[in-house]
């Protein structure tokens, strides 16, 4: 079973492009115009082990928010598709991890 997904979503304030592969390598191909979110989904998808490919246009002559904001929506809904019956998902789960100059831990429930 392949577990990746293909998303475009179109507003009036964005345009959003977005593959993802869950059983990759952890390849990324970001282009977001934001440059802190390309970062950080790039790391997201290189330690997550899978590939994702974003490209987004937004309206960040106003501000980020629309971009983030619809690119999540996408990110969230990529993964749900993805995950189709989510065999092999545990429910639980738990992290803490030290990158760059921060200590990051996550419960998720």
């Amino acid at each position: 079973m392949s577990r990746n997904a293909s998303i475009e979503r179109v507003t009036k304030e964005t345009q959003i492009k977005l593959a993802i592969n869950l059983d990759g390598k952890g390849d990324a191909k970001i282009c977001t115009s934001v440059p802190f979110l390309d970062h950080m989904l790039d790391l997201f998808a290189r330690h997550g082990l899978f590939d994702l490919e974003v490209e987004a246009k937004g309206d960040i002559d106003i501000d980020f928010h629309h971009t983030v904001e619809d690119i999540g929506i996408v990110l969230g809904s990529a993964f749900r598709q993805a995950l189709g019956d989510k065999k092999g998902i545990r429910r639980y789960g738990q992290a803490t991890v030290p990158m760059d100059e921060t200590l990051a831990s996550v419960s998720v429930d």
